[in-house]
């Protein structure tokens, strides 16, 4: 058993390693890509463009359908089982492009039926680009078969297709159609490569599915879809939001800000995306080994988190100046008040994402996640009108904090602990 332990570990280290190599890249491309941005295009326009994001990831979710989890589960399990792998795949892809297409039909609807999105109507039909490149892209598959390589490799070209773009075609505030454009590009691009990777290197077939299987995958995905759409409402529905009540000018200010306290959150993407197969395959194995995992990883990631999220908070002022310029002094407050949210982020994650959809308990955690999103709203339309940019990062903050909680103490009834500091040294023994 140690043996096998020793190559799990190689093996995870191997993928994160790489993984976290190939997203610095990326990230550098990130760092460098959005000073640039916010500078050239102001807060009106960028609000603009992230306002359209926002609109679309609806739609991103709606493809996704909870497969990012459900299917990778299933892959992980029967990668072993070659035939079984391309059903898999097969009813998987089928059930995201009738679902691109429905998407398609109602942003359409959306966009030409309201005033308010019609004058701005080729930002959100560029933009939904991103849905087409986002189920090209089967990340789940590549997770699932641990080709964590080839993931890091789609991700860093996307960005980079799109930073290199905007730096050389975005020159003023009116070029900001681009940006969504570039977005799009360089997510289909992607998606394009993976599919020619899986199908050649990977050996995936497309079979014609069974209408069974269809419905099997259509219920797996069914309750990681409703925890998604409702953790969706603190995510694109903040920023959506603020943008129906606010303006633009403020969604500009918010979703730099934000995009600040996120660089963190998605520095430790790969991580999560490693782990997630990983614990799933060990659950299914032996729980208290998946236990005993994660109450060590926590700790070892959870500390540097929360020591950055502290210096986050102290430094906001000039993290604005360095990063955003002088004409984003609105983004302080962002930054300020959710400096600690990469630290309470990744807390929900580990009880949450990798423990209670690992563990079985979809269903609860679609309730929590509901319920989350409901006091969302409740606090992003109170808090909007007198505080603007300021109340929608602490309606955020709230939210994460009470997914955090509420995860937290559900997996405690269920005697459930990851968050344990003492016996670690013995309980490693005992394994």
């Amino acid at each position: 058993m140690p043996e096998n332990l020793s190559e799990d570990g190689r093996r995870l280290a191997g993928n994160f390693f790489s993984l976290s190599a190939m997203q610095g890249i990326g990230y550098l491309a990130y760092l460098l890509t959005l000073p640039y941005l916010v500078r050239v295009l102001g807060a009106e326009r960028f609000g603009l463009v992230m306002f359209a994001q926002s609109l679309i990831q609806y739609f991103i979710l709606l493809t996704d359908y909870g497969f990012s989890y459900s299917a990778t589960r299933e892959i992980s399990v029967h990668r072993g089982d070659r035939r079984k792998v391309d059903e898999i795949f097969s009813s998987v892809m089928l059930i995201k492009t009738a679902m691109m297409m429905l998407s398609f039909a109602v942003m359409c609807a959306v966009v030409f039926g309201f005033d308010k999105f019609r004058a701005d109507r080729w930002v959100y039909i560029l933009t939904f680009g991103m849905v087409c490149g986002n189920v090209l892209l089967p990340v789940w598959l590549f997770q699932g078969m641990e080709k964590i390589k080839h993931l890091a490799f789609f991700n860093v070209l996307a960005r980079l297709v799109f930073s290199v773009s905007v730096f050389i075609f975005i020159r003023k505030s009116a070029d900001y159609i681009y940006v969504p454009l570039f977005n799009s590009l360089g997510l289909i691009i992607s998606g394009a490569l993976s599919m020619i990777i899986a199908f050649g290197s990977i050996g995936i077939r497309f079979r014609i599915p069974a209408p069974g299987q269809i419905r099997f995958q259509f219920r797996e995905g069914w309750h990681i879809f409703i925890s998604s759409m409702a953790a969706s409402v603190f995510n694109a529905s903040d920023t959506f939001i603020l943008g129906l009540l606010a303006g633009n000018v403020t969604v500009g200010y918010y979703s730099a800000g934000l995009k600040i306290s996120r660089i963190l959150q998605r520095l430790f993407e790969p991580f999560f995306q490693t782990i997630y197969p990983y614990i799933s395959k060990r659950a299914s194995e032996s729980r208290q080994a998946a236990i005993l995992f994660m109450r060590r990883t926590i700790i070892i990631v959870g500390t540097p988190v929360f020591l950055i999220s502290c210096l986050m908070f102290l430094l906001a002022p000039e993290i604005s100046d360095l990063v955003l310029g002088s004409a984003f002094k609105g983004s302080i407050p962002v930054i300020r008040t959710l400096a600690f949210l990469p630290f309470v982020s990744l807390l929900g994650n580990f009880f949450g994402t990798q423990t209670m959809l690992n563990f079985g308990y979809q269903k609860d955690l679609s309730r929590i996640l509901i319920t989350a999103g409901i006091l969302n709203i409740i606090l992003a339309v109170s808090l909007v009108a007198p505080l603007k940019q300021t109340g929608m990062s602490f309606a955020l903050l709230t939210t994460e904090t009470f997914i955090a909680c509420a995860t937290f103490l559900f997996l405690q009834k269920k005697n459930i602990s990851l968050v344990r500091l003492r016996n670690f040294s013995m309980e490693a023994e005992q394994e």
